[in-house]
């Protein structure tokens, strides 16, 4: 066995570390502090050394244990932020000015790189998926830590408040000490709003134009806009009841208000900072019109046109967020203005200004400023700050259709028809203007929310912009039929409009995106797309359109098919649609719906994004951020930063760099792949699904083994866990599927199937050979390795004595057991290291110093199931369970 280096602390660790240690001791007193550190001590010893050390955990009572696991929890929360400030997580060359290096050397010029931006969309999605554990109380403190750690790094004693920066950053620990880490109350939609806001307004909102700043630098000129961020709060309603009509005319309310408050701040600042006098310097005729415009006749500011000109666009800027939000604005001024009809009226005024400042002095006032940061800005994010996307199921949209036809008298059974005979009637109904509804009718609940949903898409649309809703996903996609059942509701709102007599074409203001999310949907994803594009109406549409969106889903995937066959069906289909999509003449827009865990998706953007199929790209990506990667990638403005360009490098670097591989080593590695992934989809069915859908009672072992009805006490989101009320693994939500195998230390969606794959695989040479020259398979294998390194045998078989059934544990844990260590060698061999993480010291570290704060924890957490599940009712048994399962999830990351 290799010999394991030492882990370093960083200093940052060290520092925080002491701090937390002096809050324990004041606080919780010189007993738990006592206890609390032997523990640690006799754990770190335990894994450097291999012995097995009594860590005592048996002698804390109740009381100690929730203290004890707090403090643990604190103490990797402070590990990840000291990391995150260090650049653990950060990748080398993940930056723009990297990228155009890299670029150049391939013969690729800015030129063609500001070809590929003007037609370009990176946009990071921002959803609800219920994985974040830790309360935004807590997540304010750590960012509070985060900023003062940064004046400390400047050589600053005292905040500008005046406090010493160490007691500073001291008294926000004892206020997370201090601080409730349970949430009492289950999520609302609002709630999750809200939280999602809080990230758009703090973060994206400066972040990105500081961004655009940087990269016209690196290019010499101005960029075009092209990352905008998105969102799924309000509008994602797939299994989720709660989403309605009002949750998604709040949600948009709340983000258009947000954006107006920025902006009216920011001409606000403005118009303090132009105090230019045309006494020393002339104004254009566009300024002095603005000017004259504004209303404002102050004596003062009669020589001052530019400050005048920003107070009538503070006064229109005012009147338009009356309009938009039926509130007045926070500073509501003097003047009266005419409301902007739109975000482009507003920045061609704030252009005409920045033009007066570029074309004066010789251009020294042109170099960008605050004022072009706000132009950017309003081009980002328009009167809408981020788009909204809807999602339904198909299913849903099929009995929704299905009702307004027979209620309409059109087709009496909709539901018995083949699919041939729904694309006719479809088609024929969305060749005519005529609504099906009737507001004389009665229909379902399920149809009156739908339609509800929808009319308050159209009134939006009205009111912000098209911009605030551009997408609507339908989910489980199986056929053609299913994206012309969603353009036969958006017809009955106005938002489908059908081509006229005199020959223009059908036109859809929210684009029908199909998710395939299955294996067999990713599979069946180029012929429905084929068939789809065939449609003359569909043609028109995406020609004036220039391009369509296909969701491709990484979670149902996995949990179908095993780690290995989901990502490779993934990129399967993406290069099987990227010809369907060249043979259509139509521009593709996948958008990957990844979550934290690698089991869902999740590992290094700027790696997933380098390693998608030549050509798959094309400049134009979409990717779900959820839980708590959202934290961790935009927690804070530098963190945002570096993760948004570590995309659009990534995303350059994948649409324009040359096919790493020739066309014999893609054949050759794509039929070796083939091969692994049928081997691992065998093996990974055999064991969750069973031969003949007999299971052998995996659901039963999977739902004792893991704290799986446990972690529905956490409270972290607002739709349930389960689509039905069935246990089998197909209704399962991935969420909990993925979240409940890494509580228990197994985190098996990440690579079981994976070892079986690798060791029946005959050429180990080829093997090594695609470890070390395809992107794609190195990528995957990097985050396989990572899941195995956090993964504990051990600790695993532990939770398997949860499993009532003996001789089931003693049947099924075994092979899990194997399947592991097969994965575990087979990586070693392929990528030719001698232990894990061996290539990546940093990551390797970071693993290494979290493992002997997890596995107490994991300890703890098994015995207080035990209890519970034996019918001890003392309350602090279940809030034990649920505050290890935050102080795990916490220290894995990554574990949603």
């Amino acid at each position: 066995m290799a010999t394991l280096p030492g882990i370093a602390n960083n200093p940052d660790i060290r520092f925080l570390g002491k701090l937390l240690g002096d809050v324990i001791r004041a606080y919780g007193g010189d007993t738990l502090y006592q206890r609390t550190e032997y523990i640690r001590a006799a754990s770190v010893d335990r894994h450097r050394g291999g012995t097995d050390v009594d860590l005592g955990l048996d002698r804390l009572s109740l009381d100690e244990t929730l203290d004890f696991v707090r403090g643990f929890m604190l103490f990797s929360m402070l590990a990840n932020l000291a990391e995150d400030r260090q650049g653990v997580t950060a990748e080398r060359g993940a930056d723009l000015a990297a990228a155009l290096e890299r670029l150049a050397g391939e013969g690729i010029d800015k030129a063609q790189v500001m070809h590929l931006l003007d037609h370009a969309l990176i946009a990071p999605v921002l959803t609800a998926h219920p994985t974040e554990v830790r309360r935004k109380s807590m997540i304010d403190h750590r960012n509070r830590i985060a900023a003062l750690m940064l004046l400390r790094d400047g050589g600053a004693t005292e905040t500008p408040d005046g406090d010493n920066v160490e007691e500073a950053i001291l008294r926000q620990i004892a206020l997370l000490w201090q601080t409730r880490v349970l949430r009492r109350e289950r999520l609302y939609v609002t709630d999750e709003v809200e939280t999602a806001l809080s990230y758009l307004r703090e973060v994206f909102l400066p972040a990105l134009p500081a961004l655009y700043q940087r990269w016209d630098r690196a290019l010499g000129e101005r960029v075009p806009s092209f990352v905008r961020p998105g969102s799924w709060i309000g509008g994602d309603r797939d299994g989720n009841p709660f989403v309605t009509a009002d949750s998604l005319t709040t949600a948009l309310a709340k983000a258009s208000e947000a954006v107006l408050v920025y902006y009216l701040d920011a001409v606000h600042a403005l118009g303090a900072e132009l105090s230019i006098s045309t006494d020393l310097a002339p104004a254009d005729a566009g300024v002095r019109a603005l000017a004259e415009a504004s209303g404002d006749t102050a004596e003062s500011r009669s020589d001052e046109p530019y400050r005048r000109a920003l107070s009538g666009i503070y006064a229109r800027l005012a009147a338009t967020h009356l309009a938009l939000t039926g509130k007045p604005a926070p500073r509501p001024g003097a003047l009266k203005g005419e409301r902007y009809p739109d975000p482009q009226a507003f920045r061609a005024d704030l252009v005409t200004i920045a033009r007066a400042l570029r074309d004066s002095g010789g251009g020294a006032l042109s170099s960008g400023g605050a004022l072009g940061r706000l132009v950017r800005a309003v081009e980002t994010f328009g009167f809408h700050l981020a788009t909204l996307d809807l999602r339904q199921n198909s299913a849903v949209h099929e009995r929704v259709v299905a009702e307004l036809l027979k209620v309409a008298g059109v087709e009496a059974d909709y539901l018995s028809l083949g699919e041939s005979q729904r694309v006719s009637l479809l088609r024929h109904e969305l060749s005519n203007a005529r609504p099906l509804a009737s507001p004389f009718a009665a229909y379902s609940e399920e149809t009156q929310s739908e339609l509800a949903i929808l009319r308050a898409a159209a009134k939006a649309h009205a009111t912000y912009g098209p911009a605030c809703i551009a997408q609507h996903i339908v989910s489980m996609a199986q056929s053609v039929s299913d994206l012309l059942e969603l353009n036969i509701l958006l017809k009955e709102v106005g938002l489908y409009r059908p081509g006229g007599a005199s020959g223009e074409p059908s036109s859809a203001a929210i684009m029908a995106v199909p998710l395939f999310e299955t294996i067999g949907d990713l599979e069946a994803a180029p012929a429905i797309m084929t068939e789809w594009f065939a449609l003359p109406e569909v043609r028109g549409i995406t020609a004036a359109r220039g391009f369509q969106e296909v969701m491709i889903g990484y979670s149902d995937s996995n949990k179908d098919g095993g780690y290995l066959t989901s990502t490779w069906s993934l990129s399967k289909a993406s290069t099987a649609l990227k010809s369907v999509f060249a043979d259509a003449g139509v521009g593709m827009q996948l958008f990957h719906g990844r979550g934290g865990a690698v089991g869902r998706g999740g590992g290094s953007s700027f790696a997933a994004i380098r390693a998608q199929p030549p050509g798959t790209v094309q400049g134009r990506i979409r990717i779900t951020e959820q839980g708590e990667v959202i934290a961790g990638k935009y927690g804070t403005r530098d963190s945002a930063m570096t993760n948004l360009e570590a995309m659009a490098s990534a995303t350059l670097l994948a649409s324009l760099e040359p096919d790493a591989l020739s066309a014999a080593d893609t054949a050759r590695f794509s039929a070796a792949m083939d091969t692994l992934s049928a081997s691992a989809f065998a093996a990974y069915r055999d064991l969750v699904y069973g031969s003949n859908g007999d299971d052998r009672g995996f659901r039963t072992f999977f739902r004792q083994m893991t704290p799986l009805a446990e972690i529905s006490g956490l409270k972290i989101g607002s739709r349930p866990a389960s689509r039905t009320k069935s246990d089998r693994i197909e209704d399962l939500r991935a969420i909990p599927w993925v979240f409940s195998w890494a509580q228990a230390r197994v985190m098996l969606p990440g690579w079981y199937g994976v070892g079986h794959a690798l060791s029946a695989f005959p050429d180990k040479g080829l093997l090594a050979e695609m470890a070390q020259g395809w992107p794609f398979f190195a990528a995957s294998l990097a985050n396989m390795e990572q899941v195995i390194a956090k993964s504990d045998m051990g600790i695993a078989a532990r939770y398997a004595g949860l499993v009532e059934d003996r001789a089931l544990a003693d049947a099924i844990f075994p092979r899990i057991e194997s399947g592991w260590q097969q994965a575990h060698d087979g990586l070693l061999q392929a990528t030719g290291q001698s232990r894990l993480l061996e290539a990546h010291p940093a990551l390797d570290a970071s693993i290494r110093l979290r493992l002997p704060y997890i596995e107490p924890l994991n300890l703890l957490q098994i015995e207080l199931i035990k209890r519970r599940r034996a019918g001890d009712e003392d309350p602090r048994i279940g809030e034990g369970i649920l505050l290890s399962i935050n102080a795990i999830a916490t220290a894995l990351r990554n574990s949603g």
